[in-house]
C-alpha cells in the first residue's frame, strides 16, 4: 500500500483561472510600454483567449473593436459597463473566477486600441478608428463623451491636417469632435479653396449636433415663476375642474343629483416673462476653446428665446463683440481667434456700456480667470453685481464639466455672493432658464 503524499501545510493552491488572467494583464502592459510584441505572452494569451472561446482578433492591435463586434456581435453587450464597480456577491457564492479571465481579455482590447497610439503621422482613418474606439471605451467605463479629449487632441495634432482637408475622400473619414474642431478653429486662416470648405463643412456638422443636444437641454429646464397677477385665460383648457368641484360643493342638490355651478375655476397659466438682457463674456484664449464653443452655440438658441436681447463678448488681449452673428454660431465661431493671453479689462470696456437697466440685465462671464489685471477686473465686475444686474461666474461650461479657476477669483466672487459656477453645462441653462423666463 503506497503512502499518500500530501502539499506542506499553508502550501498555495494553484488557480488556473487566476494564472490565464494575469497573462493577460501582463501581455497589456508590455504592449502599453513598449509596442514589440513578446513572443511568450503573445503565444500564452492567444491559448488563453482560443480556450475560453473569444475571437482572437482581440489580440491584433490593427483590429478596432467596432470590426470585432461586427464579425461578433453577441460581444456588443459585454462591452457595455465592462469595467464598472461590480456588486457585492449577495449570495456569497464567491467569485467568477471564468468570468474574470473573460473581462479582462476584453478590457487588454479597448484599452490597447485607445492608449497605445504609437508615434508618428496619424491618418484620417486612423483617427475615426481611435474615435469609435474611444466610444466603446467610454461605454465600457459608464462614462460620459469628451473624457478622453486629451488623447484625441494628440493624434488630431499628428495629423498632415491641411493634406487631409484638401482629399474629398479623406476629408469625408473625419468625425467632427471638440478636438478636431479645435484644431480647425486655430488653423482656419491657413485653408483656402477644398480645404477650407471641408473644414467649414466639419465645423458646421459638429455646431449643429451640439446644438440640438443643448436646444433640448434648454427646452427641459424648468422656466420662470407661474405670473399670478395676469388673469388666468378663460378657455377650455385651463379649465380647473376638481377645484370648481370642490368650491361649488355647496350647491350640490341631492334630490335632482346634480351640482349647480355657480363660478368657473381657471389655471394660472402665464409665466413671468419680463424682456430681458443677456451678456454673455467668454474668455477665447487657448485653455477654453470648449467653454467658446459651447457657449457661442448655446447663446445663439436663447438669442432664439422671446423677449431676449443676447450680446455675445470674445476676448484674449483684445476683445470682439459678435453680437450680429449672435443668431449663426456657425458664423461666430468663424470670427474667434482662438489663443493668445487673457485681459479681461478690453472685454468688461465693451460689456459694461451694454448695461442699459441693471435689474433687467444678466452678466454671464466665462473664464478660468487668470488674469492680467485681477484687481480692476474684479472691482468692475463687483460693481455690477452692486448695480442690481445678475452677475454669473462660469468656470467652465464643458461637455465633461470639468475645468480649473485662479483661487483668487474664486474666493472674491463668494465672498462677493456670487460663486462660481462650475461643471456641467446644465448647470448655466438652468441659472439662465430662470432668470430669463
Amino acid at each position: 500500500m503506497t503512502e499518500a503524499t500530501h502539499e506542506p501545510a499553508g502550501a498555495p493552491v494553484a488557480d488556473p483561472e487566476a494564472n490565464r488572467r494575469e497573462v493577460l494583464y501582463w501581455r497589456l502592459l508590455a504592449r502599453l510600454f513598449d509596442p514589440e510584441e513578446q513572443a511568450a505572452l503573445e503565444s500564452a494569451s492567444l491559448a488563453v483567449v482560443e480556450d475560453i472561446g473569444l475571437p482572437p482578433a482581440l489580440l491584433d492591435p490593427r483590429a478596432s473593436v467596432d470590426s470585432v463586434v461586427q464579425r461578433h456581435p453577441e460581444l456588443a453587450a459585454e462591452f457595455d459597463r465592462l469595467m464598472t464597480p461590480e456588486t457585492d456577491d449577495e449570495e456569497g457564492t464567491g467569485r467568477d473566477r471564468a468570468a474574470e479571465v473573460r473581462r479582462a481579455a476584453l478590457v487588454s482590447k479597448v484599452l490597447l486600441n485607445v492608449f497605445s497610439t504609437g508615434s508618428g503621422t496619424v491618418s484620417a482613418g486612423q483617427l475615426s478608428d481611435w474615435q469609435r474606439d474611444a466610444g466603446w471605451l467610454e461605454r465600457a467605463l459608464g462614462s460620459k463623451p469628451g473624457d478622453l479629449a486629451a488623447i484625441e487632441a494628440d493624434l488630431v495634432k499628428r495629423m498632415h491636417l491641411r493634406e487631409v482637408l484638401a482629399d474629398p475622400a479623406l476629408a469625408a473619414q473625419l468625425t467632427p469632435s471638440m478636438s478636431l474642431i479645435e484644431q480647425l478653429l486655430r488653423d482656419k486662416d491657413n485653408l483656402s479653396g477644398v480645404a477650407l470648405a471641408n473644414a467649414k463643412a466639419l465645423i458646421r456638422r459638429f455646431v449643429d449636433e451640439v446644438a440640438e443636444v443643448l436646444r433640448t437641454q434648454v427646452e427641459k429646464t424648468t422656466v420662470g415663476a407661474l405670473d399670478r397677477s395676469v388673469p388666468p385665460k378663460r378657455v377650455f383648457r385651463n379649465l380647473d375642474l376638481d377645484r370648481t368641484i370642490w368650491k361649488n360643493l355647496t350647491n350640490w342638490s341631492p334630490e335632482e343629483e346634480r351640482l349647480y355651478v355657480d363660478r368657473l375655476y381657471y389655471r394660472h397659466t402665464a409665466r413671468k416673462t419680463t424682456p430681458s438682457r443677456l451678456i454673455v463674456v467668454v474668455d477665447q484664449s487657448g485653455s477654453m476653446v470648449d467653454s467658446m464653443v459651447n457657449c457661442t452655440i448655446l447663446a445663439s438658441i436663447f438669442a432664439g428665446l422671446p423677449k431676449v436681447d443676447v450680446h455675445l463678448i470674445a476676448y484674449d488681449t483684445r476683445a470682439v463683440d459678435l453680437t450680429p452673428w449672435i443668431h449663426d454660431p456657425f458664423e461666430t465661431l468663424l470670427r474667434t481667434d482662438l489663443g493668445g493671453g487673457t485681459d479681461g479689462t478690453v472685454a468688461m470696456a465693451l460689456a459694461q456700456p451694454k448695461i442699459a437697466e441693471p435689474r433687467n440685465t444678466v452678466v454671464v462671464w466665462i473664464s478660468d480667470f487668470y488674469e492680467w489685471h485681477t484687481d480692476q477686473l474684479f472691482a468692475s465686475m463687483a460693481a455690477i453685481h452692486r448695480s442690481g444686474a445678475k452677475f454669473i461666474p462660469v468656470g467652465s461650461v464643458t461637455s465633461a464639466g470639468r475645468g480649473s479657476v485662479n483661487p483668487w477669483f474664486r474666493e472674491r466672487f463668494k465672498d462677493l455672493g456670487t460663486p462660481v459656477i462650475s461643471g456641467h453645462i446644465r448647470k448655466l441653462v438652468h441659472e439662465l432658464k430662470t432668470f430669463l423666463t
